[in-house]
């Protein structure tokens, strides 16, 4: 049994004891519109987060391709069937599987095959330039970290 110690004397009687003769303590942090942020109770606040997009299309904006992806799933079932989208989503799948090493560059030219991208030119296909690429690095470091090494 855990022996309480009240007052410099030793006591066996537990928590019973020290709750009828200890004082109360009250809640002393700030209330209202003078309260800060507790660390320890909720953790650090990110700005990111309490954030809220600036233009209402900006939601749309960065979900476009998947916003895309299910609508033209949704046709290609409408027209062809279940298999078509499962067959397509399953080549998409493993194409994205297959990767280059980390350090080379790659241009992911059968994803834009089959999503149907390869015919048309968009500002990545020319500001994307691998030897203007500034994230080249070590390739032995590059490979260790993707094998979980580092």
């Amino acid at each position: 049994m855990l022996l309480w110690v009240q007052r410099g004397v030793w006591d066996s009687r537990g928590a019973a004891s020290l709750l009828k003769d200890s004082i109360p303590i009250t809640d002393f942090s700030a209330s209202g519109s003078f309260e800060g942020h507790d660390l320890l109770r909720r953790g650090f606040t990110s700005v990111r987060s309490e954030l809220l997009p600036s233009h209402p299309l900006e939601l749309s904006e960065k979900n476009f391709q998947l916003n895309q992806d299910k609508t033209n799933f949704a046709t290609l079932r409408n027209i062809q069937g279940l298999h078509a989208p499962l067959k397509l989503q399953m080549e998409l799948r493993a194409v994205k599987q297959a990767q280059r090493l980390p350090f080379l560059h790659s241009s992911n030219m059968a994803v834009d095959t089959l999503r149907g991208n390869d015919e048309c030119i968009g500002f990545e296909d020319i500001l994307n330039d691998p030897s203007q690429s500034e994230v080249m690095g070590e390739p032995h470091m590059m490979m260790e970290y993707k094998l979980g090494l580092l």
